[in-house]
Parts: structure tokens; sequence; C-alpha cells
């Protein structure tokens, strides 16, 4: 009966003066008053939150080529592939994660039922195959679930693995154009001179934009292929056809350059909230070669497989860049310290959002990287550097297996906490005019055990500032929402901090289940566009959890 009334007394202070009414079994409170529903419920003279404060964006990516992260085996049933893909969300949320990056053309091929391109052999084992369900629909739906970004990851210009034709699907394209295609190395390629080949990459990219519901296109560090023992990549007849007398390591560049522009335009004509990003190899060019390039001694992007990272940087082409640092501190060719310093300044006024390309497989694999904690002190030095504003772990099965510790290390030292993505703040791109939702209303904060089928903790709720009674979460311009919990008893109106965020979902309920029993807590809500642009918060609700 104490908890009860201390809990009643809370609520009564909890909205700004206006009496709060109980929520469940009396013990919890809300932000309504009296008037129509929602009035006197936002708190027009209180500020959202810096987006630039405590944003973080952490991901991992999810490689299907060769089995590398999912699925496994191709003989698996649809069943136990789509129970193995929700094993490693779960690994993403348990992390804290907030987006994936997974791969859904690794090799001209398509992991949803494509108009241009055969199902990928990496589904059921052989090219062509329906695997009998909407690979990718089903992938968003469960990322979705989890509140977790979906990052569409194509690979333009790869073909295959081997480099006999006739072991492709008869509907690839690659069969039906071999003019087209390029044997190098060991594999198949397409002619990034081509500009067939360019429009049948942004085909295949923008069918997905228009028909799925996913946060981004993002492409890797292959381009032109890695040079392979001093070999030339043999497109000397197209050179001869279309490089109007340029040089020609310029007109490679040049094709790649047209690819990403292209993209670029289209992505953003059709879907403004869609962006895009493109995860490099982390070496743009060397000082040696270069008086703008970093002090590193590796192999150039730039010059090796003409990705001219910096100017898709400096044009604004891309909304975001992941350039894969994956060397220790202090490495004598690649020093991680000074590629995060460089990359830094590279998007320094760009408005190009920067994330590192975390090596998690390097965990263990030699004498630089026997320590566990070598990630953990990548992310405490890439806090001197603001501009840097999250980072992606390769790859998902690294995470899960956590060899020696190091994702414990991870999660201990720098993701105790949940945190929302960097807001979308792309100058000249008209998408970011977009106002943040309204405040949400109506938020209560419930003890778990009077609630059924629960024992512990505190039940949060609220409604969307356009929902109704039959529809409690039909608001539009709300993509997600923000929980955040503050000892004691609050203010109905206040500022939020991010270091007090203990949740980021998609639908108008959360569970705290950290709550401790005989606590008095006071939660605040705000509301997230697709673009994690983020509301006022609503009136703060207040509660007393029972003694234990």
């Amino acid at each position: 009966m104490a908890a009860l009334l201390a809990a009643v007394a809370a609520g009564a202070a909890a909205g700004c003066g206006i009496p709060a009414l109980g929520g469940e079994n009396g013990r919890g409170s809300g932000g309504r008053g009296p008037g129509p529903a929602g009035a006197a419920t936002e708190c027009p003279r209180v500020d959202p939150p810096d987006d630039a404060d405590g944003r973080q964006l952490r991901g991992m990516w999810i490689a299907t080529v060769a089995g590398i992260d999912w699925p496994k085996d191709t003989a698996d049933t649809a069943a136990e592939q789509k129970r193995q893909f929700t094993r490693l969300l779960d690994t993403a949320t348990d992390m804290k994660l907030n987006a994936v990056f997974v791969q859904i053309r690794p090799n001209s091929d398509a992991f949803y039922p494509s108009p241009y391109e055969p199902w990928s052999q990496w589904i059921t084992g052989t090219q062509g195959k329906d695997p009998g369900y909407d690979v990718l629909a089903f992938m968003i739906k469960e990322a979705r679930a989890r509140n977790l970004e979906f990052h569409a990851w194509f690979n333009p210009y790869r073909i295959s693995r081997q480099d006999d034709l006739k072991k492709l699907s008869p509907k690839s394209p690659a069969r039906q154009h071999p003019d087209w295609v390029r044997k190098y190395g060991k594999g198949l390629w397409y002619d990034p001179g081509l500009p067939q080949v360019r429009d049948l990459a942004t085909r295949v990219v923008m069918d997905v934009v228009t028909k799925y519901d996913i946060d981004a296109v993002h492409f890797d560090d292959y381009f032109y292929p890695y040079p392979e023992g001093g070999a030339q990549f043999p497109d000397q007849a197209t050179y001869k056809a279309h490089g109007r007398g340029a040089d020609k390591d310029d007109w490679r560049r040049e094709n790649v350059n047209t690819l990403v522009r292209t993209l670029s335009e289209k992505i953003h004509d059709a879907k403004p909230w869609v962006r895009f990003g493109i995860s490099p190899f982390g070496v743009w060019r060397n000082k040696s070669t270069d008086p703008a390039g970093s002090a590193t001694r590796a192999l150039q992007s730039y010059d090796d497989v003409y990705a001219d990272t910096r100017t898709w940087i400096k044009k604004g082409w891309i909304d975001y860049v992941t350039p894969q640092l994956y060397w220790p501190i202090g490495d004598p060719r690649a020093d991680y310290a000074e590629l995060v310093r460089w990359w830094a300044d590279q998007v320094d006024g760009t408005g190009v959002q920067l994330t590192i390309g975390q090596g998690a497989y390097r965990v263990g694999a030699d004498a630089a990287w026997k320590n566990p904690a070598e990630l953990s002190r990548h992310l405490t030095l890439n806090a001197e550097h603001p501009e840097v504003r999250g980072d992606v772990f390769f790859s998902a099965s690294d995470i899960a297996a956590n060899k020696r510790g190091f994702a414990d290390r991870l999660r201990a030292d720098h993701y105790a906490r949940p945190a929302i993505p960097p807001a979308a703040d792309h100058p000249g791109r008209p998408r970011d005019d977009t106002a943040p939702p309204p405040a949400v209303r109506n938020t209560t904060a419930t003890p778990l055990d009077g609630v059924r089928d629960s024992a512990a903790g505190v039940r949060v709720t609220w409604r969307s500032a356009t929902a109704t009674a039959t529809d409690a979460d039909a608001d539009a311009d709300a993509a997600s929402y923000a929980v955040y919990r503050v000892d004691g008893e609050r203010p109905g109106c206040a500022p939020v901090d991010p270091a007090h965020l203990i949740g980021h979902v998609r639908g108008p309920r959360l569970d705290d289940p950290t709550a401790r029993p005989g606590r008095t807590y006071t939660y605040y809500v705000t509301a997230l566009n697709s673009l994690h642009h983020q509301s006022r918060p609503g009136r703060g609700a207040t509660v007393t959890t029972p003694q234990g």
C-alpha cells in the first residue's frame, strides 16, 4: 500500500501541475490532462536532444557470398535458414547494435525475385533456383521487428568466383551478354567501362530501392578487381571504343565515378530518405604518392581499384563513408590512428557521415591482434574525432563467436547503453528539411508485476501524435521512438539526456526489466522520423516500483 500511495503522489506531480490519471492498478502515471486527447501533453519550451550528442551508428556486415555469415549451408531448409538469420539479428540486438549491412547481390544474382538476375546460388546451392520465399522481404521484416536499420549491400561488378560462364544460370545477364564479361584471376567480372554494365547495375539497385523498405544502398570495396599477379584487367578493347583519348587510369576512375554519381541521383530522386553509402579500402593514396594522401605504405584504392572515394565525399555523391580500417593501432604500414585522423579530415565540413569499418575477423589472427581489447582501443581513439559517427564490424559471425571475449569487451567498454543512429543531415538534400515528428502524448509507466505474464520492471506506453483510439500507433511521421529514464520524480516537461536512453523501438511500448524494486523513476519518450530527426519529449511519466 505504501508503494501504491507513493506512485499516485508521484504521478500527480508528473504533469507540470496538471493532475495525471493513474496507469494500470493506479500505480503509474501518464501525461493525460483535461480537454481533448493530446491536449496539454506537449512541452513547447523543451528542446529536443542534440543530434550530435550520444548518437552512434553501430552495425555489422552479414556476408552471404560463400556462406561467410549466412546461410551457412545451402542444403538447409528455408525454416532453418530463417532461424539462423534471426539468431544473427538477435546477436546484433544483444550487442546493442542498431544496423545491419546485408549482402543481397554478391555475384550478379539476387536474394529476392529479380526481373534482371537469377536467384543467388548462395541460398540453395544452385543459381536460379527459387528458395520458396522472398529472402530480402523476410530479412527486412525481421530487422524492422528489432528496430535495426537495413542497409542493402550490392556488389556492382562481380559475376562469379569461378571463370566458366556455362556454370551460370541461363537467366544470368552474363550468359546472355558474354561480351560484357571479362575473365580476371580466378573469376568473372563485368567490364565497368561499358555503359550497358553501368545501366544493369543501376537498374538492379533501383529495382530494390523502389520495391523494398530499405534504409540505405551500400557498396563495399570491390570496383575494378584488386590486382592479381601483375596481370592487367583485360579492358583494352573497351578503352579503345570508349576512352576518347583520356589517360586509361583516369578513364577507369571516371567509369566508377559515373556509376556512383548516377546512382546517387536516382536513389535520392526516387526515395529521398534512402541513403547511399560506400565502404572503401582503408587507404585512398599514400602520402609518398600524393601530398593529400595518408602517411601510410599500403595498396592505394585510387590507383589499384580506381575508386576515388575522396572525390565522392567532396562532391557529396554519398551520404556516408565507412573505410575498412583493418589494421591495429601502431601498424607500421597503415596505423589505425593515422587513418582515422585522415578520414576525419576528409569528411570535415562536407555533411558526409564517417563510420569506421572494424576488422572483427582479425582478432587473434596474429601477434598484433592477440589483445582482445584492440577493437575497444579503436573505439576509444575514435572519440577523439567528433567526425566519427560510429562503427561497423566485419562480420556477424565474428561478433557471434566472440573470440577471446572481444565482443564482451566492446559491450562493457562502449555499448552498455543503446544508441540512436545519427540524423541524416546532408547539406543540400531537400529531405533534410523534414521537420521532426510531433511530440508523443499520453505517456504512462506501470510496474510490470501489474501486467499479466510479467514479474518485474516497468512497462512504458504512449500514443503517437496522430494515433486514434482504434490504432494506437497510426503516425506516418514517426518511424521509431526513444525512451529515456531518470531516477526520482522529475518535472513533466524536461530536456532528455542521451546518457539516460534505455531503448529505441518501433512500436508504442517498451518494457524496462532493469527497473529495480522500491525505486521511483520518470520516463520520457521522443518520436523520430526515418531520417532520425527527433521530436521534443512528451510529458514525463513517474512511477514507483513495488518493494521486492
